[in-house]
């Protein structure tokens, strides 16, 4: 497994008000690595949708933890791994425990559901959700579109 050139990571508390750094960060990122304009505006999306989630589902109420943002920048890609409870990123030890979605648990069940989920996986080329002591959401944009097919579901899950 290539390990990411570069990795940002930051913890902001669980309010709405903080959803605009992380995407500001996100953009300042992707511009840097040459993501175009509208890969840009998924990427900010995507984060928007996946750290709103974990603001209104995470904790029972709003500003009671922390979201952690990670950033994986890798020469074809960045990854972009949003976690509540607020732990730190061990980036080898999320990607050996992320897998297949079970496709006998909806997605609409998951604390992640509805249509947020379904909004990230349009935008990203590939996302995995573990909810194990918490949700992580991984999610990964290639800097060259080709790089990743889209003719199967990208969304996996493991609980």
């Amino acid at each position: 497994m290539n390990e990411p050139f570069d990795f940002i990571e930051m913890k902001v508390p669980a309010k709405s008000d903080y959803v605009g750094v992380a995407r500001l960060t996100a953009s300042g990122l992707a511009n840097r690595m040459g993501f175009s304009y509208e890969e840009i505006e998924d990427l900010k999306v995507a984060i928007s949708e996946a750290i709103t989630n974990t603001v209104k589902h995470a904790y029972t109420e709003e500003g009671a933890g922390e979201v952690t943002v990670g950033f994986g920048l890798y020469e074809d890609r960045m990854e972009v791994m949003i976690a509540d409870y607020g732990d730190s990123f061990n980036l080898k030890s999320i990607k050996e425990n992320i897998g297949p979605y079970n496709e006998d648990i909806p997605i609409s069940n998951m604390k992640e559901g509805g249509f947020g989920l379904f909004l990230i996986d349009a935008l990203m080329d590939k996302v995995e959700i573990t909810n194990n002591n918490g949700v992580i959401v991984l999610m990964t944009k290639y800097l060259f579109e080709n790089e990743v097919g889209r003719s199967d579901d990208q969304v996996s899950t493991t609980q």
